[in-house]
């Protein structure tokens, strides 16, 4: 929490906490999905009333909630990648081959997912941090090229059929006291897939990075003002390349969490996700200029984007434009939100 000076009427001068414009932000993206949930549950009940329907949105958005804390860590740096659906789809497609075609392992699969990842994230951040290129052209031909590599692995789609990776695939974790009893009478407990306790792993660690950690604070500090951080001593070049690494890094495990819920290769997985991902972290209260955002705002970005979703699903707007357009009117009041946060922060 930051200090404000004030001074009082008898001209005393005190000292106040203030609050950032990073907590404001996550103040209101926490706030806003409560109450689109609280409405859902009040005024359309059916499923928004069961917990296994909150449930599903995390299982749905495992894959998401990972890409889009990653895109956070870039945007809070001032930059921007658009390859992460594309990296996603090239893990998914190279793990269902490796399984199907090579008698891969679920272990080969983490390999894989890592690895591309981190070869996306090294070339591409070496490029931005160190050569000058703007990261949007960057990581366009990078989507471009992920998706060509797709090709390549298979035109075809690969369903998996190996035991061992089904089997890691259907476990199911359950979170005792949330169950329901279904139409026949019978107790179904609630349950969470493996992805979504890898997708709060990575919230969490990535929440303490940029809270507690040297670099996390380089993070803001060059998203902020890259020259003012140069000042202070901080290494631009290497901050902005390290949060390239760890954005494509996370699209690789983002990779592996979409193959591991819907099981199969295919050149359409994953697609539209890095637009997903960069909605997700605006609503979520991250900057497109950089130097404010929390991605436990974009976590609750995930989980209120995709609510919004499901409400005009649930109305009867099954067509994918009434989605489109309400997500579009949603993102369009959270830039004005921050529009009016980036003027206080200039008066300040």
């Amino acid at each position: 929490m930051a200090k404000e000076l004030t001074v009082d009427k008898q001209g005393r001068i005190r000292e106040r906490a203030a609050m950032s414009d990073t907590n404001l932000l996550l103040t209101i993206t926490v706030v806003v999905f409560f109450l689109l949930y609280l409405s859902a549950v009040v005024f359309l009940g059916g499923g928004f009333t069961k917990p296994q329907n909150f449930l599903n949105i995390l299982n749905n958005n495992a894959s998401l909630i990972v890409l889009a804390c990653g895109m956070s860590l870039v945007m809070i740096t001032g930059g921007i990648d658009i390859s992460v659906g594309a990296v996603t789809c090239l893990v998914c497609m190279t793990s269902a081959v490796n399984l199907e075609q090579q008698g891969g392992s679920i272990f080969t699969v983490i390999l894989i997912g890592l690895g591309i990842g981190l070869a996306f994230g090294v070339i591409q951040g070496f490029l931005v941090a160190y050569l000058g290129i703007q990261p949007f052209i960057i990581s366009l031909a990078g989507m471009f090229f992920a998706k060509g590599m797709t090709t390549i692995v298979s035109k075809e789609p690969v369903r998996v059929t190996s035991e061992g990776f089904l089997a890691v695939k259907d476990t199911r974790i359950i979170v005792p006291g949330l169950g329901a009893n279904n139409k026949l009478g019978q107790y179904v407990p609630a349950y969470v897939e493996i992805g979504v306790i890898v997708a709060l792993l990575v919230v969490i660690a990535l929440f303490c990075l940029l809270r507690w950690t040297k670099l996390g604070r380089a993070f803001y500090a060059v998203g902020g003002n890259s020259q003012s951080a140069n000042m202070l001593g901080i290494n631009v070049r290497r901050t902005k390349f390290l949060a390239h690494v760890l954005c494509s890094l996370l699209a690789g495990v983002g990779g592996i969490l979409y193959f591991l819920h819907v099981g199969s290769g295919d050149v359409a997985n994953g697609a539209g996700d890095e637009m997903n991902a960069i909605a997700s972290s605006i609503i979520g209260g991250t900057l497109l200029t950089g130097g404010v955002g929390n991605v436990a705002g974009t976590f609750f970005g995930v989980l209120s984007l995709n609510t919004i979703k499901r409400i005009v699903s649930s109305l009867g707007f099954d067509e994918a434009w009434w989605s489109n357009i309400t997500v579009a009117a949603m993102l369009c009041l959270f830039l004005v939100i921050q529009s009016v946060v980036l003027l206080r922060k200039n008066k300040k």
